[in-house]
């Protein structure tokens, strides 16, 4: 139970989530003020007392200063934990989905980003993994107003995963919504194209994209158009890839896809209800491999892997050589049926895995290009991007860095309008369930356009 006397509850929260199932168990107390140009911050854990004297940082901007005592608090109370529990995490007290985005932020200000790293007792591990992936997007990291990516979600798939959380809905109880669907998303698309600047990329997301009937999936192709840059498709399952929605996808232009493992154990395979063996990535991705560039996921700390399960992944993804491997730490999604069982995932070694995913990775050329971190990560880790030299994601890297504006299609699509640099960002979202975004497209449309500041 915790008991503060600041507004800052979800964020000390989410401090005390990287400790897991213990902390949640034990009583803990939060005390701030700031007097005489100082911070004062006690805490109470488990009847032990923290105390912590901080100069406080001046500045007369009421929204940075917020920003530093928020940051403040969630240090000293990550100061209290760790030396509680005995325990130091990788990415320290940083708990934001985006660390690149802090780091970019003090280079901005002319700052090294290491000593805020290190006061945040970020590991030099991931210090370093943080520099790697910068350097990495020189030459892709670009600051415009005029930028957009364009996104287009489709909610459907062949079955559903044990650990996904994506607003999905397998064929069979969706197909009665599909055409409607179809139509109602191609509206969206031609309305959309008005909100479309300077094109970044074009990505199609889901559910499983290719996965659709020909006949609905030919319609959305049709009406984006071929684009003339970096055009993504997330092919995803391989039981639904196969040469015709291959061809299709080519002779629209698409550029880049996703052939997703997630594991090269066919036990593990069966385990989270995916439909689809080892052999069958092997197949579809020698479908793949000479007609676009490819992304291959893999996942760390899946249920009942070992780290030789999960190096032989890694290993046999490698051998494969793709343009690019994603490499996840497995997540207690909100809507998953796994986080249904479960709310805290023990490390069981997945920082052993990541580390050697990393190394691997490096020794066979890949490089780190972008990364992300969410709530409820085993490990408290990331998910990481690799790249061969030139194979790096645009859209990638302009989502998570928040550098580019992104029109956004589809139930449960967030449109997000970037202003400032990315110092402001406002944002659009649509309604997840299919069946309200149906009967919502005029609202949908009027309220993304009034987000772009444009006219219909």
């Amino acid at each position: 139970m915790l008991i503060t006397n600041t507004s800052f509850y979800p964020d000390i929260k989410e401090v005390i989530d990287l400790f897991g199932e213990k902390a949640e168990q034990d009583s803990i107390e939060h005390f701030f003020s700031e007097e005489n140009g100082k911070y004062l911050s006690r805490i109470l854990i488990g009847g032990k007392a923290y105390e912590y004297l901080q100069k406080a940082e001046k500045t007369s901007d009421a929204i940075l200063k917020k920003r530093l005592v928020k940051r403040e608090i969630k240090l000293r109370v990550y100061e209290a934990l760790s030396s509680f529990y005995g325990e130091k995490k990788p990415w320290g007290a940083l708990t934001g989905i985006r660390p690149t985005k802090l780091a970019y932020a003090e280079i901005a200000a002319g700052k090294d980003f290491t000593p805020l790293f290190k006061k945040m007792h970020v590991s030099k591990g991931k210090r370093e993994l943080v520099e790697e992936i910068i350097n990495s997007q020189n030459g892709i990291y670009k600051k415009a107003e005029s930028f957009t990516d364009f996104f287009v979600y489709i909610p459907f798939c062949a079955s559903r995963c044990k650990y996904c959380s994506f607003i999905t809905a397998d064929f069979k109880s969706s197909e009665k919504f599909m055409d409607a669907y179809t139509e109602v998303l191609i509206e969206e698309i031609k309305s959309s194209k008005k909100l479309i600047k300077n094109l970044r990329s074009v990505y199609i997301g889901g559910g499983t994209p290719v996965a659709m009937p020909e006949k609905n999936l030919k319609k959305i192709l049709d009406e984006i158009g071929r684009v003339g840059v970096e055009y993504t498709v997330e092919a995803g399952r391989p039981d639904c890839i196969n040469e015709n929605n291959l061809k299709l996808l080519l002779d629209y232009g698409v550029t880049r896809i996703c052939v997703n493992p997630q594991t090269f154990n066919d036990k593990t395979l069966k385990l989270l209800g995916r439909n689809h063996t080892a052999k069958d990535v092997f197949d579809k991705y020698a479908l793949c491999k000479d007609k676009f560039t490819v992304n291959m996921d893999l996942i760390a700390g899946l249920t009942g892997e070992s780290f030789k399960d999960f190096k032989h992944s890694i290993d046999t993804a490698v051998s494969l050589r793709p343009d690019n491997i994603t490499v996840h730490t497995l997540c207690l999604k909100k809507g998953a049926e796994l986080k249904e069982n479960t709310f805290f995932l023990d490390d069981n070694g997945v920082g052993k895995m990541i580390d050697y995913a990393h190394k691997k990775l490096h020794e066979a050329g890949y490089k780190p290009y972008y990364l992300y971190r969410q709530k409820y990560m085993a490990g408290n880790l990331e998910n990481t991007g690799y790249a061969l030299k030139g194979k790096e994601c645009v859209y990638n890297i302009d989502v998570m860095e928040e550098i580019s504006d992104n029109v956004a299609c589809g139930a449960n699509a967030v449109s997000k309008a970037v202003f400032c640099g990315g110092e402001k960002i406002e944002r659009y979202k649509n309604p997840k369930d299919v069946k309200t975004y149906i009967g919502k497209i005029k609202e949908i449309t009027e309220g993304k356009a009034h987000l772009f500041c444009e006219t219909l």
